[in-house]
């Protein structure tokens, strides 16, 4: 099985390319070589999703804001990795 992929795609018009860079360094840091790609897309119109292997775990219009960094790592090792273990961060709801 591939390593899985992360899509950021984040509103270059807001200025959202920090926000988007820090989560992909969130990801990178707590999954490392599990990811096979943390890649970050320009967008516009208030954009901010993150998609793993296409199928979306994070929709800013939809989740009503942006996820803190616990939040979107559950997603994404839900989506992805489900046997990985996040520590401290498995307790939050």
């Amino acid at each position: 099985m591939a390593a899985p992929r992360v899509t950021i795609t984040y509103c270059a018009q807001c200025n959202w390319l920090l926000r988007a860079s820090w989560m992909a360094s969130e990801l990178l840091s707590t999954f490392g070589a599990e990811l096979g790609a943390v890649t970050l897309v320009p967008g516009e119109g208030g954009v901010f999703t993150v998609d793993v292997d296409g199928r979306r775990v994070w929709d800013r219009a939809v989740d009503e804001g942006f996820p803190d960094a616990a939040t979107l790592k559950r997603r994404v090792r839900d989506a992805a990795l489900p046997d990985w273990h996040l520590g401290h961060g498995d307790s939050a709801g």
